[in-house]
């Protein structure tokens, strides 16, 4: 039995809180209860797994957001940055101060994926007549394995060179993983054990961030960094620190550790009203409210003169960065309740419009030479299942389809009713997708999971 998950976003909590522990206690009830019925074979009988495997498909840890990429633990300002010289030692030393402040901050909730793999999973045994036998205390020891292939948000566990073990070190050793030495693939080709793990269940994976230009440069590939790197750091994960620095004095309590959320907040778009909501929601005076607005506009004009950025503005033609560029300006024109108006418009026009890549699987070769059922992504956070194509006879025969592995994560959702009293609502979204060998399952291929819990 193999399980794909992807998108947890394990952060720091320096930015935005992670998905709780609590998912992952029911991923790994759920995971028993999974185990158990794929034990059922297709003659009928009850035979336990003989392994079990996860692939963490991308972006896993949080390493974006992270005010450790603008100031080091005691608030002092530092010059490296995601898309810095990472042959800079000080660039690997950074990512592994980065990298133990996420794992310290999740330590329960990785230490119950590690302990799958310590102990394996128990089954219960079959009986003579190869049913379990579940009233025995006795267990048959299944063993769990885990690999991380990385996305966009942990790209810098990819990265060359021994200055970077250290910290893939720590995540092998907190998670328990069986990748080997050396950088983390960022696709299944780079690693012979992937590529044949994947191949016995027809399946051909990868996080998807290349399909984004935004997050993913096909040029300069996944060792450099992206404008959504940039954005990231440069605007989100500072305007916060900047609030605090320049107004902390002037506004109500909680209301910094509430624009630490704005990671959180979907759909992006309506980022506005999410702080335009938690500055009417604290009675926040319309002079500071123009003091915040101002900041947040400071930042986005210094965003855009980022080397990187002009670079890239240069690099495409009138879409990405001036697209960027023009909704920027508009929040250096109107007030942060024009904003929301302009944003209420465009939710309302396009409320049931997610992202889906799934016109991207088929332009993939295994799925244009036929040699996979499942074309599997993650990073759009948007799960779905796509029928690709049927080949209903002969030698090919076969049905494929796309997967998208969704998220685990803590959203703060604009509500449908009155979306301009800027309502939020809170939950936890779970997501898992688990596929099927031989005769397991009782023959059967694929099942997916999806859960909203509240926060």
């Amino acid at each position: 039995m193999l399980i794909i998950l992807s998108d947890i976003h394990l952060a720091d909590g320096t930015c935005a809180k992670p998905v709780s522990q609590a998912a992952f206690e029911l991923f790994v009830d759920r995971l028993k209860e999974i185990a158990l019925y794929a034990s059922w074979r297709e003659d009928g009988r009850y035979r336990p797994l003989e392994q079990i495997d996860i692939l963490l498909l991308g972006d896993i840890l949080e390493c974006l957001h992270s005010t450790l990429w603008l100031q080091d633990e005691n608030g002092q300002p530092h010059a490296i940055r995601p898309w810095s010289d990472f042959q800079d030692p000080a660039y690997a030393d950074l990512l592994d101060k980065i990298t133990a402040s996420i794992l310290k901050n999740n330590a329960g909730s990785i230490a119950l994926l590690r302990s799958l793999t310590e102990k394996g999973l128990g089954l219960p045994p079959p009986t003579q007549k190869e049913l379990p036998a579940l009233k025995t205390r006795e267990r048959v020891p299944v063993p769990v394995r885990i690999f991380y292939l990385v996305g966009n948000h942990d790209w810098y566990y990819h990265l060359p060179g021994q200055a970077f073990e250290a910290s893939r070190e720590r995540v092998r050793q907190a998670f328990g993983l069986s990748n080997a030495p050396g950088p983390f693939p960022h696709e299944v080709r780079e690693s012979d054990e992937l590529r044949t793990l994947l191949a016995e269940y027809e399946i051909y994976a990868q996080h998807g961030d290349l399909y984004d230009r935004f997050n993913y440069f096909k040029e300069k590939g996944r060792n450099a960094a992206s404008l959504g790197d940039a954005l990231g750091v440069e605007v989100l994960n500072r305007f916060p620190l900047e609030v605090e620095k320049q107004m902390s004095t002037d506004l109500p309590p909680g209301i910094v550790d509430s624009l630490r959320e704005l990671v959180n907040v979907r759909p992006a778009l309506a980022v506005p009203l999410w702080i335009s909501g938690q500055l009417q929601q604290n009675d926040v005076s319309q002079k500071h409210q123009e003091k915040l607005k101002s900041i947040w506009d400071e930042l986005c004009n210094q965003f855009l003169t980022l080397p990187l950025v002009r670079e890239a503005d240069k690099r495409f033609k009138f879409d990405l960065i001036d697209g960027l560029e023009v909704a920027i300006k508009l929040t250096d024109r109107i007030s942060f309740k024009t904003l929301d108006e302009v944003v209420i418009w465009l939710r309302r026009k396009m409320w049931g419009n997610e992202i889906s890549f799934a016109h991207f699987a088929l332009r993939e070769e295994a799925f244009l030479q036929r040699k996979a059922r499942f074309i599997v992504y993650g990073h759009t956070h948007h799960h779905e299942v796509v029928p690709l194509d049927s080949i209903p006879a002969g030698p090919h025969k076969t049905n494929q389809m796309y997967l998208n592995s969704g998220t685990w994560h803590t959203y703060y959702d604009l509500a449908l009713y009155k979306p301009e009293e800027q309502k939020f609502i809170p939950y936890q979204v779970l997501t898992y997708l688990s596929f099927y060998k031989d005769d397991e399952r009782g023959g059967r291929r694929f099942e997916t999971w999806s859960g909203v819990f509240s926060d």
